[in-house]
């Protein structure tokens, strides 16, 4: 059975450039180093070349990950969507917290895409799952760790 991955252009795009970069520069660079660990003789106490093979296997495990990812993946390119006025993949949401009133700003984008830091969360976290389909000033109620938080949604932006 096909599992559908989405994934924004973005995803897609950066996905790409990982798998070219491991099969063109990275997959080469470790043959090498395991043929050049090869020459320093026995092979079961040679420490270059175990770990020579340990990251081969890492890069080819890597590059079998991202090819199933874009085999599966469902590409949404939000600028092709027409709005309707609802929260979708591909959104970035302004919420605000109506306990302590802090305002959050999140794009929901793909698993992959993910990163907090950047305020890219997952499609199927606990914020991004009880914002979508939802319309301006809508409240949501959502179980956390540290017990029920009530976020109001005041902007939704497809960009």
């Amino acid at each position: 059975m096909k599992n559908n991955i989405p994934m924004t252009v973005y995803g897609e795009k950066v996905l790409k450039e990982e798998l070219i970069f491991l099969k063109n520069v990275k997959r080469p660079k470790i043959i090498k180093e395991i043929s050049d660990a090869r020459k320093h003789g026995d092979l079961k106490e040679n420490f270059e070349y175990q770990y020579a093979k340990e990251q081969q296997l890492l890069c080819e495990n890597r590059i079998k990950e991202i090819e199933n990812k874009l085999l599966n993946a469902i590409v949404i390119d939000i600028k092709k969507i027409s709005f309707c006025n609802r929260v979708i993949f591909g959104s970035t949401i302004l919420i605000e917290n109506t306990n302590d009133n802090k305002i959050y700003k999140y794009c929901i984008v793909g698993e992959d895409e993910a990163d907090i830091n950047k305020n890219k969360i997952s499609i199927f976290s606990p914020i991004a799952k009880s914002f979508i389909g939802k319309k301006i000033n809508s409240i949501v109620k959502i179980n956390t760790p540290n017990g029920l938080k009530e976020y109001k949604l005041l902007k939704i932006e497809y960009i």
